[in-house]
């Protein structure tokens, strides 16, 4: 099958069941909605939903020399991590531009997983191979492996009944557990800005483990959510997407991902241009909040006193916010306090608030 045909995810013909509304995504025929993008935002902001995040990529990175070749690689210090633990990270171009954002995580000294975008996963795999150095092996396994991200403040509880120690994961961290024999990885991560794991399974399991999770929360109101609403929930949550909010043209000192950026623990890729920018960071990400009626979109202009400074690189409906429409986008540096702009659509001026923190961030447990 070419790269260019769309495929269907393993699971298919239970998002078929499920009534899933489809679209062509990342090369992937994805479910976008099964009942309504809002019912499923508050499916999961109020109790769980499961999201069948299949398309994603699975790269293993295995060798005596993994941990050190990666490092360099990322913008990120994986060498601080322990079997078991996860990190977030930024792969960058010389130029300090962001090829991808990833999670890594160590499932021991000499393995590695680095989850990748799904869009991005071939030119990932290449991008790696051309450029890691030492003994290692890198192994493209996407396609062996079916992700379901279990998100929301019941995801705990839900995850417990199938695998009890898995309770005791802190955030970022993962571990291995035995299921039906065979062995999956569960993480405490998520891009939903909920509480809930993501489930690496092999594909041999993954009819299995998604008709188990669905019955361990059947009692807690467990529904399916699509591509719609993990948008609209990372959204608020102030989570990047890439190709939108990020792309080899951003760098992570503009995208507000600075904390990712570990200029003290040796050479990686782009290093020196980020160091370079630190002294100048040219323009900054931040929220924006439409004060009038009206549905803020990607690309739509930023204006400020007269002039288009910038444009929203995300925008869309806040379910948890009232349907108050917000978006994404960057500012020019020397406006970076800005509180007020205004957006163009379709002509009209309209105000904007601006702010730097998330819209929505969940209760501490």
């Amino acid at each position: 099958m070419s790269e260019s045909e769309v495929r269907q995810l393993p699971l298919h013909r239970y998002h078929e069941e499920a009534g899933a509304r489809f679209a062509a995504f990342a090369g992937y025929e994805m479910p976008m909605r099964y009942s309504t993008i809002k019912a499923e935002h508050h499916t999961v902001r109020s109790g769980v939903g499961v999201f069948d995040v299949s398309h994603m990529g699975e790269v293993f990175v295995r060798g005596p020399e993994a941990v050190a070749a990666v490092n360099r690689l990322v913008t990120n210090n994986v060498g601080r991590l322990e079997d078991g633990q996860a990190l977030y990270t930024a792969m960058c171009n010389d130029e300090g531009g962001i090829v991808d954002d990833l999670i890594i995580y160590r499932l021991a000294s000499d393995e590695l997983l680095l989850c990748v975008n799904a869009a991005c996963r071939h030119t990932d795999v290449a991008w790696i191979r051309d450029r890691i150095e030492g003994d290692v092996r890198v192994e493209d396994e996407s396609d062996e492996w079916v992700q379901l991200a279990v998100q929301g403040p019941k995801a705990m509880g839900v995850v417990g009944r199938l695998f009890a120690a898995a309770c005791d994961l802190r955030p970022f961290t993962c571990a291995f557990y035995e299921f039906r024999g065979y062995r999956l990885l569960v993480a405490r991560t998520g891009y939903t800005g909920e509480d809930g794991v993501e489930i690496y399974a092999p594909v041999g399991t993954a009819d299995a483990i998604f008709e188990a999770v669905m019955e361990a929360g059947a009692d807690d109101g467990i529904a399916l959510i699509g591509l719609g609403a993990r948008d609209t929930l990372r959204l608020e949550a102030k989570l990047l997407l890439y190709g939108s909010d990020m792309t080899t043209a951003t760098t992570p000192l503009e995208a507000g991902l600075g904390w990712v950026v570990k200029f003290d623990v040796g050479d990686f890729i782009g290093r020196d241009a980020l160091l370079a920018q630190r002294e100048s960071v040219p323009r900054v990400l931040r929220c924006f909040k439409l004060e009038a009626r009206g549905v803020l979109r990607s690309h739509y202009p930023i204006v400020v006193d007269g002039e288009v400074v910038g444009e929203l690189t995300s925008g869309g409906i806040a379910p948890s916010l009232g349907d108050a429409s917000i978006g994404l986008g960057y500012l020019p540096s020397h406006l970076a306090d800005r509180e007020e702009a205004e957006v163009e659509i379709r002509g009209r001026r309209l105000p904007l608030s601006v702010q730097r923190k998330p819209f929505y961030r969940r209760a501490a447990t």
